[in-house]
């Protein structure tokens, strides 16, 4: 854990001298080819200093307020958090079911497979106001649906494809031998799913299971913005963008707390796979 900490601290260092480095030598201008612009531009009006960033924190929000800039990227970040933490768990339960019957059921699997990698090329930021009009007009009984179930029913449709598709490939990753043995002592098919495959699948759901947490926190971001969601991180970037020219150095505190969202969702994956794996032996024994 201290290694994988001190790797990351140092992957952050190496990323921060590089764009120091890059601001030092690179043309103001940027460079362009063809026509195209390629190289970004070094003034600091589009490319701050790292330590302005990150001393922008510290400021208040805005000229007047005795609100610091940072309880305002945090308060966005939890409640962007919440939301991605909930289509995380809508899109996991739902990927793992897909799964579940695509390993079934194979017909089920050759006839959806298709459809759900043509779901992936799907726009997010058309599909966002979608849901949103949609989910305006679920009503079941007392119950209205909220604002904020968009958001999460977008971080969920970008959460489960790649969830399904790791437990799928997990699930057939069973053993053989291990497969006809259960077959040998008559078990069910559930009760090998239980038992066998589900268990090997595991290592291959950890990865999926982090792609989709991230995923969540895209989906989140997005939905904010295309819905006009206010209260999360997305919404916070479109203002702190139009307040860009004249401060650009407030936009980059709504990136960071972004980009900090994704690192949270993974690191919640990261716990449960400690939590599974500290029983498993290691690979290539017997």
């Amino acid at each position: 854990m201290i290694r994988r900490i001190g790797m990351f601290a140092l992957a952050l260092l190496m990323v921060a001298v590089a764009w120091e480095l890059y601001k030092l030598i690179g043309p103001e201008d940027g460079g362009s080819i063809a026509g195209a612009q390629i190289l970004p531009r070094t003034r600091d009006s589009s490319m701050p200093h790292v330590w302005d960033m990150l001393a922008r924190f510290g400021d208040p929000e805005r000229r007047g307020s005795e609100r610091a800039n940072w309880r305002v990227v945090l308060a966005a970040s939890w409640f962007s958090l919440r939301l991605a933490f909930v289509g995380f768990a809508i899109g996991t339960a739902f990927g793992i079911a897909l799964a579940v019957v695509m390993a079934r059921f194979k017909l089920v699997e050759r006839g959806l497979m298709p459809y759900l990698v043509m779901s992936q090329t799907v726009p997010l930021i058309a599909l966002a106001p979608l849901v949103a009009t949609w989910g305006g007009k679920v009503q079941i009984g007392e119950w209205v649906w909220p604002r904020w179930m968009s958001a999460a029913v977008l971080g969920a449709f970008l959460a489960f494809f790649p969830v399904a598709v790791g437990c799928l490939r997990g699930f057939a990753a069973a053993p053989p031998a291990s497969v006809e043995l259960m077959r040998s002592y008559a078990a069910s098919w559930w009760s090998t799913f239980r038992r066998l495959r589900f268990p090997n699948a595991v290592p291959q759901m950890v990865p999926a299971l982090k792609l989709a947490a991230t995923g969540s926190v895209i989906g989140v971001v997005v939905a904010e913005i295309s819905t006009g969601l206010r209260g999360g991180i997305g919404r916070l970037i479109v203002d702190y963008a139009q307040q860009s020219t004249g401060d650009p150095t407030k936009l980059f505190t709504a990136i960071f707390g972004a980009a900090a969202l994704g690192l949270v969702m993974a690191a919640i994956v990261s716990v449960f796979e400690a939590l599974m794996m500290r029983n498993r032996p290691p690979a290539g024994t017997a």
